[in-house]
């Protein structure tokens, strides 16, 4: 059990910090699969679907067992979690780098997914309770970690993929991105959060603390988590097809010249995308948490609709094609900041790595849309899939603001204690103070 001492009152931005820097080096085992698909079907001829698979299986591991990990977080701790997730996040692309079959590399999709799953649960749990007073910016800081790491090593990544092979990029960026981030993991402790802080009147909190049964029980929760499996499908269907993408529009190759860089289409876009994913973030987590969550939702969901549009009527230019693809993922990425902060302002702290664990596992949900993806688009026909992922995604822009906001605003100002619910007794989060 980490038996941090909770006098030493560690710096709590520190503590940001270095989780932010771990979710960076794991970012890739999502963010730059893209990179290895078209290699692995020219050398093994697997076909894209089914490598794909590999996607949505890592997805899925990653996700659904985050409420477990959050667990585990909640009671032991964060550094053995991360410790653990390291050696299984490294373990992950090692094996990718021998597979020689769909079997092994399904395997490896598993052990990179129950890696990724305990830095992302551990770090944005631990942001959550670091920073009840900015949770949206703390919670989407973590998540530009994730967002914009892999912006660093795309390029590296791409290169050593072009010059040694796929298989020698999967296991040096494999061992490097475990050992570091194990080195990382001894220097984290548990959060201890401030007293007395003060949040903002724009944002709806309880003062109630909810375990993770109590939380699914009720209503809201589930208003929220399929808020996060419509606007999750869009943007990973966009990380995971981006190549397919462009390659069937006939620009992926294309050299693009930016600020004095000369780069293939498909490379520059998905730098950009990844500064986007993590730019926006912390961006919107700020904006949320002075505006509202849900209002934030509805500027930035509607705009990521428009994004899949424009993408969709505009993206054989080269141009429009790294212009829409980077609105997509500018208004899709700030989902990793703004719903584990709804979350913890629903149901409160203590729980908080638990219950944002178990709403990431919508992620997971929404994963599973990816193969569906590939069908649609059999032949290149991407009209059918952009169409359906922009109306759902204005949908849900729509639902946050005129269901969401007010039915958790009724959830909250009623304030009623979880036992008279049929829950067990809740635990009383502390008071939070709000600004006048």
């Amino acid at each position: 059990m980490d038996t941090s001492n909770a006098k030493r009152a560690p710096n709590r931005w520190i503590q940001l910090i270095i989780g932010i820097i771990c979710m960076g080096l794991v970012a890739n085992l999502q963010y730059a699969w893209t990179l290895f698909v078209n290699p692995m079907d020219a050398k093994h001829h697997w076909g894209q679907a089914a490598i794909q698979l590999s996607f949505s299986i890592f997805i899925v591991t990653e996700t659904w067992l985050v409420p477990i990990e959050g667990w585990l977080v909640d009671k032991f701790g964060p550094r053995p979690v991360i410790a653990v997730g390291a050696l299984f996040a490294g373990a992950g692309w090692v094996i990718n780098s021998m597979a020689t079959n769909l079997f092994e590399l399904y395997a490896a999709a598993i052990i990179a997914g129950i890696g990724a799953g305990c830095v992302y649960g551990t770090c944005v749990g631990n942001a959550l309770k670091w920073f009840p007073d900015r949770r949206g910016l703390a919670a989407g800081l973590t998540a530009a970690g994730f967002g914009a790491g892999a912006a660093v090593t795309v390029i590296p990544i791409a290169n050593m993929i072009q010059s040694s092979g796929y298989e020698r990029a999967f296991l040096f960026f494999g061992i490097f991105q475990g050992v570091c981030i194990f080195l990382l993991a001894l220097l984290m402790v548990r959060p201890v959060p401030p007293k007395g802080v003060v949040v903002s009147r724009k944002i709806t909190m309880t003062k109630i603390d909810y375990t993770a049964g109590q939380m699914i029980r009720t209503p809201v929760f589930w208003v929220i988590y399929v808020l996060f499996v419509a606007v999750a499908a869009g943007g990973l269907m966009a990380t995971a097809q981006l190549a397919p993408i462009a390659k069937d529009f006939g620009i992926a190759k294309l050299p693009i010249t930016m600020l004095g860089v000369t780069l293939p289409l498909l490379t520059m876009t998905l730098s950009i995308d990844n500064l986007c994913n993590g730019f926006t973030r912390p961006l919107c987590g700020f904006i949320s948490d002075k505006i509202g969550r849900e209002n934030t939702m509805f500027i930035v969901f509607m705009g990521e609709g428009v994004a899949l549009l424009g993408l969709m009527q505009y993206g054989h230019n080269p141009y429009a094609f790294m212009f829409f693809a980077a609105l997509v993922f500018l208004f899709w990425g700030e989902i990793f900041s703004i719903f584990p902060a709804i979350c913890a302002d629903t149901f409160g702290s203590k729980y908080a790595a638990g219950n944002a664990g178990t709403l990431y596992t919508a992620k997971g949900t929404a994963a599973l849309l990816v193969p569906l993806t590939s069908v649609l688009s059999a032949g290149g026909a991407w009209n059918r899939v952009f169409i359906a992922a922009a109306v759902i995604t204005i949908g849900a822009g729509l639902t946050a603001k005129f269901i969401l906001a007010p039915m958790r605003k009724r959830w909250v100002d009623k304030g009623v204690p979880a036992y008279s619910q049929g829950f067990d007794t809740p635990h009383a989060g502390a008071a939070v103070k709000r600004s006048t």
